[in-house]
């Protein structure tokens, strides 16, 4: 069977089904299909299914008007898998409620594939968890069922989809590999040399899933960082970015991070207190990493308390009326997950301020249970506004234009220079 599997993937005669299709998943299948594989993409979001099936992307930056989606066959059951020879699973693994990794999604997906599974094979997670996250879902539960190394084949291999981004991309981004055995290995190896230049080998699937940990907890704790030397230096007259702007001459030991109204996306606000919470079955505190997490969490807090320690007038809250820039975790993309944005207009709309938002990648939000649509600006309704918030710095936007257009601005990005009109926060 390994080499029957190994053959296929050498010929582009292996089926490649990826589970979950969003930010990670579409982009993967995209790659396989465009390699020359026969591709199953499976998500159980019907109307996700439904949409890639008329060629309508629901990820802004990713475009499928030259894109044939008929040559992949796309489905949201699980019966599909049969057919497969390569899986890759893409779902994500958020918080709950008490911090700690919600592995539902991952839970599911291994029941429904353990009903369909055949020998013969291969089983890639992608998706970012804590070590022991594949050999406790995906070998355990398999092992009574399965030979592996000889029937089954498993593999973790992390993903490192930075979306929006157009530089680095899923063919010049080293991919990180380990297999469960060297059997499993050689397959990641040969699978993912179809779609990228560089592979690393890991030393265990263990020690993948922690380096994918650790690169996300590397930016967290150096962005807690930075926040926290920004929350100081405010209170010391002075700007952050100036800081960083001169010690990012030193051309040895400094890498320039910068600080922000607060973190998102599905990794870095949510992997610090993954991180913590493996560590505390170890009997560790992880204190130094889940101080990063905690800094940054409460960056959008830090925000609106400026604002307020900086609100001038006789005005009443309810008659204070703000737009808020940017509701997308970062620039330049339509994706709101963990957005700082979001818990701003939260906390402004518990004091009881008018609030709108602008964002040209997102049309619609939910806070709580008020719902929003994206407004139009223009230089009428900029002036509208008792204060701006610039939240995501998309480089769509006209800064100058903003500027000279509005009465206040809270900048949390920087993008303002020597305005009486505007607040750093």
């Amino acid at each position: 069977m390994y080499f029957s599997i190994l053959d296929k993937i050498k010929k582009k005669k292996a089926k490649i089904a990826v589970i979950g299709l969003g930010y990670v998943g579409l982009p993967l299948i995209l790659k396989f299909s465009e390699s020359g594989f026969d591709t199953i993409g499976l998500d159980t979001d019907e109307n996700k299914i439904k949409k890639l099936k008329k060629g309508i992307s629901y990820i802004k930056h990713i475009d499928l008007k030259n894109i044939d989606m008929g040559t992949i066959f796309l489905t949201s059951s699980y019966d599909s898998i049969k057919k497969a020879d390569i899986i890759i699973i893409c779902l994500p693994t958020p918080l709950d409620k008490n911090r700690g990794p919600d592995m539902s999604y991952i839970k599911n997906c291994s029941k429904n594939l353990f009903k369909v599974l055949r020998k013969g094979q291969a089983i890639s997670l992608e998706s970012t968890s804590y070590p022991g996250t594949t050999k406790e879902f995906f070998y355990s539960p398999y092992k009574k069922k399965f030979n592996f190394g000889k029937d089954l084949f498993l593999i973790y291999s992390p993903e490192r989809e930075d979306p929006g981004n157009k530089v680095f991309t899923i063919s010049n981004t080293t991919k990180i590999i380990s297999g469960l055995t060297k059997k499993c290995e050689k397959i990641a190896e040969a699978t993912y040399r179809n779609i990228t230049k560089n592979i690393y080998k890991s030393k265990s699937i263990d020690t993948a899933e922690m380096t994918k940990l650790f690169e996300n907890v590397f930016r967290s704790v150096n962005i807690g960082l930075v926040n926290e030397l920004k929350i100081i230096c405010d209170r010391m007259n002075i700007n952050v970015i100036d800081i960083i702007n001169g010690a990012k001459t030193k051309n040895f030991g400094f890498m320039p991070f910068y600080p922000g109204p607060g973190l998102g996306g599905h990794c870095i606000p949510i992997d610090p207190f993954i991180f913590s919470w493996k560590a505390r079955e170890y009997g560790i505190s992880a204190r130094f990493i889940e101080l990063s997490g905690e800094i940054n969490s409460n960056m959008p807090n830090y925000v609106v308390e400026k604002f307020l320690r900086n609100l001038k007038t006789k005005k009443s809250f309810n008659n204070i009326s703000i737009l808020v820039l940017g509701v997308a975790y970062k620039k330049n993309i339509d994706d709101t997950r963990e957005s700082p944005a979001t818990k701003i207009i939260e906390n402004l709309l518990q004091y009881k301020f008018k609030v709108s938002y602008n964002d040209p990648y997102i049309n619609e939000i939910k806070v709580n249970n008020n719902k929003f649509k994206s407004i139009k600006i223009n230089k009428n309704s900029l002036k509208n506004f008792d204060y701006i918030f610039l939240i995501t710095d998309h480089d769509i936007y006209d800064y100058e234009f903003i500027l000279k257009n509005s009465k206040k601005i809270i900048d949390t990005r920087n993008k303002f220079y020597d305005s009486k009109r505007v607040i750093r926060c």
